[in-house]
């Protein structure tokens, strides 16, 4: 039976390995410290962080997320520790949230290995701390304990660590927030809230606002700390076995989901301190339902099976619920083969221990023993992922036919069909990802529209294996083929003339790639080149996020200039940062930085490994885009559990001309409109 803990409160675990699952509804950094029998923290040595996040018996993540798991060996951690202390805090200079009481009450759990939960604990009546002690493991008379802390602190990371005794504990903070900042700019976002009227409502000045709205309203939201037995859908609260997935309804953090979209210090109003994924708001009319299962057979999956007020908002949380899964249960496959590995490991360790084992063939029969143990348990892991996989395979079978064009790839006939939509989709697909557990199974990787971030097509040879084969101009072409594919999606998928793409070429090596946008003539102007044409476009560009920010923060749309496009502008950059001087950088990161808000976003191709040699002032640029590849690359991580998933650019089948096709639309949709 589960432990629901409050502050101060401790359980006995019945068991050494473990799982500790952190729950926050907004990426938060998970760590740890080791401390002796009073406590004290010896060394940095002691500290699993997202910079270290592996020591003897202890792991953590190595990024910010709104879920973690941290793996926990009591036996095997250092002689002399007698505690884990897990601490969680808010990544600073990300633009989130910089204390807790501005978010949902984070919740964690100590669990088996077998997902089944041994004591949680929400961490409630939180303000203005940025950092706080979750929970602590502790030895007691040769039995371990959990006791549940909620220590806060206001003044942040740096403030916990003094408080744990660590030496110079301002720098190590420092380091541990750098290393979040960079696995956030590798990390994929999870989707972020939507309400039932849609949530692209209407600035002042036309353009499109994806501020967070507010959550859908439940029809009978549940008490705050309610029983997480009571209100948690099956997949967050069991491990991934014998589960049919279509069975169950996804939850992926974000979409139609109430509890994940806690008012926030933007909205004014009170924060909601449920358990951010153990509620759900349901849509007007009930998703489509599987036809009856036969006895002993998984439920057959069907498209839309998923929360939603439309069929598009059902497929894409039906993919980000598989997206979910698959991650979840590829974690638990691997956490089982881990712990059959180490169980083998003690055996062997305590059989050849034993001088009697050491003689005539008792050691040989151990060594078999074990590793028997070790193929059983491995088996029997592989077996319950091999059944989750064939599920999720069966139903990808079934979704990627019903996908609109926005979600669809390439080679989907609906793209043969498509028609120029006159309102904008929630989202666009820009690749797909798979694990190597199964290569085949790939989820498509989404994006919300308007965008959020921009992009970065790295045309480097060593951003990857595949890429260090590759001639480099056949490289840099296929780069700039691929963000050519990319803002041809996104013109395509936009109503005409609320989307426009200008392109900087600076030494017009790109004339190829770009022929396709520039023979459509749905740019809104010739590729910029040399310096003077770089100058003029982000002069131009610059000029138009200064007005509309102006124009929003005065409520004065009428005061922008009649020839202003307040439509969606994405500027795609080839071969940067050459043909850029100081000022041109400058405005670039302006842009990057400002941009997103008012609708202009930045599709940049360019080698990082090339610009490293200009310094680090291009830091913060890159970290602000969403990198991807124009070949297959490890690079991605996703915001549960923290896999590197393999990123596969979506390409054009060959012969086919259904780019040339799509432009020809999107220009004729927009002399139809008169645009």
């Amino acid at each position: 039976m589960t432990a629901e803990l409050v502050r101060g409160q401790n359980h006995t675990l019945p068991q050494t390995r473990l799982e500790i699952r952190v729950s926050a509804g907004t990426p938060v950094v998970a760590g740890a410290t080791l401390g002796d029998e009073r406590g004290t923290v010896r060394g940095i040595e002691w500290i699993a962080h997202p910079g270290s996040p592996q020591l003897p018996g202890l792991e953590v993540s190595q990024q910010a997320a709104a879920d973690h798991r941290l793996a926990v060996d009591l036996e095997a951690l250092p002689a002399g520790a007698h505690r884990v202390t897990v601490l969680l805090a808010l990544p600073v200079g990300v633009g989130g949230p910089v204390r807790f009481g501005a978010v949902p009450a984070p919740f964690v759990a100590v669990t088996g290995l077998d997902g089944t939960e041994i004591a949680t604990f929400t961490l409630t009546d939180l303000d203005a701390e940025s950092a706080v002690s979750a929970l602590e493991l502790y030895r007691r008379q040769d039995a371990w304990k959990v006791r549940a802390v909620g220590q806060g602190y206001a003044g942040g990371l740096a403030e916990m660590l003094a408080d744990q005794g660590v030496t110079d504990p301002a720098t190590l903070a420092g380091s541990i927030q750098e290393a979040v900042t960079r696995g956030l700019a590798r990390s994929v976002a999870p989707p972020p809230p939507r309400t039932p009227e849609g949530d692209r409502v209407r600035h002042a000045t036309g353009s499109a606002d994806h501020r967070p709205p507010a959550p859908p309203p439940a029809p009978e939201p549940p008490e705050p700390l309610a029983d997480p037995a009571a209100t948690a859908p099956a997949h967050t609260t069991q491990p991934h076995t014998t589960q049919p997935h279509a069975t169950q309804p996804h939850t992926a953090p974000g979409p139609a989901t109430a509890g994940a979209s806690a008012a926030g210090p933007s909205t004014g109003g009170p924060i909601n301190y449920a358990h951010p994924r153990r509620q759900h708001a349901a849509p007007p009319s009930p998703p489509p339902s599987a036809p009856p299962a036969q006895p002993g057979q998984p439920a057959q999956p069907v498209a839309g099976d998923a929360t939603g007020w439309s069929m598009d908002e059902r497929l894409y949380n039906q993919i980000w619920g598989m997206f979910e899964d698959l991650a979840r249960a590829v974690a638990a496959y691997r956490s089982a083969v881990d712990f059959a590995e180490s169980r083998m490991d003690q055996e062997l360790d305590r059989a050849l221990s034993d001088p009697r084992n050491r003689i005539g063939g008792a050691g040989d029969r151990a060594r078999e023993a074990a590793r028997a143990k070790r193929d059983e348990l491995a088996s029997r892991a592989r077996e319950a992922l091999d059944r989750d996989l064939a599920q999720l395979a069966a139903e990808a079978a079934v979704v990627e036919p019903a996908l609109p064009a926005a979600y669809a790839g390439w080679g989907n006939p609906v793209w043969h069909a498509h028609r120029i939509p006159m309102e904008i989709p929630m989202a666009l697909r820009i690749g797909d990802l798979h694990l190597p557990e199964r290569t085949d199974l790939r989820i498509p990787l989404l994006v919300r529209l308007p965008l959020e971030r921009g992009m970065w097509v790295d045309s480097g040879r060593t951003a990857s294996e595949a890429a260090t084969l590759m001639d480099t101009d056949r490289l840099r072409r296929l780069a700039m083929e691929t963000a050519v594919a990319h803002a041809a999606r996104l013109l395509a998928v936009y109503p005409p003339g609320e989307f426009a793409v200008h392109v900087i070429d600076p030494a017009g090596s790109a004339a190829g790639p770009l022929a396709p946008l520039v023979g459509s003539g749905v740019l809104a102007g010739p590729p910029a080149a040399g310096p003077g044409g770089v100058a003029s476009v982000l002069a131009h560009l610059t000029r138009r996020v200064d007005l509309v920010q102006m124009a929003v923060r005065a409520r004065a749309a009428d005061s922008l200039p009649p020839d202003l496009d307040t439509g969606e502008q994405l500027l795609v950059v080839n071969d940067f940062p050459h043909g850029f001087d100081d000022r041109a950088v400058t405005q670039l990161r302006y842009l990057a930085d400002e941009g997103p808000a008012v609708g202009v976003h930045l599709l940049m191709v360019a080698d990082r490994e090339e610009a490293s040699a200009y310094g680090p002032v291009l830091d913060p640029l890159w970290r602000s885009l969403l990198r991807i590849t124009p070949v297959a690359d490890s690079h991605l991580a996703d915001p549960w559990v923290g896999h590197a998933w393999t990123y596969e650019p979506l390409t054009i089948p060959p012969g086919s001309q259904v780019l040339e096709q799509v432009l020809a639309a999107v220009a004729a949709a927009r002399r139809a409109a008169g645009r």
